[in-house]
C-alpha cells in the first residue's frame, strides 16, 4: 500500500513538473514571438497604427476611425461589456474618448496570427493616456482584434479589451 502511494506522489509531481516545463516553454514561444507571415504581419501593424491614429485625432465625424468596422462589430471591453452597433461604439467614442483620451501601443508587443478564409487576429499591448488628468498614470492593458478581410479591404470584427 505504500508503494502504490509512493508510486501515485512520484508520477504526480512528474506530471505537475511536465505541466510546469510545458507551461514554461509556451511562454518562451509568445515571449519570442516570430511572426508566421511577415507580409501579413506588417500589414496588420501598419492598420493597427492607422485605426488608433484615427482614433487618437478623432477626425471629422470620426468618419476614418468608423469605416475600420464592419457593420456588425463586436467589441467586449471587460469594464463596459459588449457592444454590438457600430453607431453606438462611434457614438461613444465621440462621448468618452475624443479630446480626453489617447491610446498608444507597446512597442513591439502586436503578434499577428493568419485565419484562413477569414483574415487574422492581432494580440498586443497598450495603454491610454487621459489627457484631462495630466497626473493620471497609464496602465498597461491586453487587447485582441479580429481583423476580416471584406473584398479587398481589411475591416475590424471583433476586439476584445481588457485593462
Amino acid at each position: 500500500m505504500v508503494r502504490i502511494f509512493i508510486v501515485v506522489i512520484t508520477l504526480s509531481m512528474l506530471m505537475l513538473l511536465f505541466g510546469c516545463t510545458a507551461q514554461n516553454n509556451l511562454y518562451q514561444q509568445t515571449k519570442n514571438y516570430v511572426p508566421e507571415d511577415a507580409a501579413l504581419h506588417n500589414t496588420i501593424v501598419a492598420l493597427d497604427s492607422a485605426f488608433f491614429e484615427a482614433y487618437n485625432t478623432c477626425d471629422v465625424n470620426l468618419d476614418t476611425y468608423s469605416d475600420f468596422y464592419t457593420e456588425d462589430v463586436e467589441f467586449y471591453h471587460d469594464k463596459d461589456g459588449l457592444t454590438s452597433s457600430k453607431y453606438e461604439l462611434v457614438e461613444s467614442t465621440k462621448k468618452y474618448i475624443c479630446g480626453k483620451v489617447t491610446r498608444e501601443l507597446v512597442k513591439g508587443s502586436i503578434e499577428v496570427y493568419p485565419i484562413p478564409n477569414y483574415g487574422a487576429i492581432e494580440m498586443g499591448l497598450h495603454s491610454f493616456h487621459n489627457i484631462t488628468e495630466p497626473n493620471h498614470k497609464p496602465i498597461i492593458g491586453r487587447f485582441t482584434i479580429f481583423w476580416k478581410m471584406e473584398g479587398d479591404k481589411w475591416k475590424i470584427a471583433k476586439v476584445i479589451s481588457l485593462h
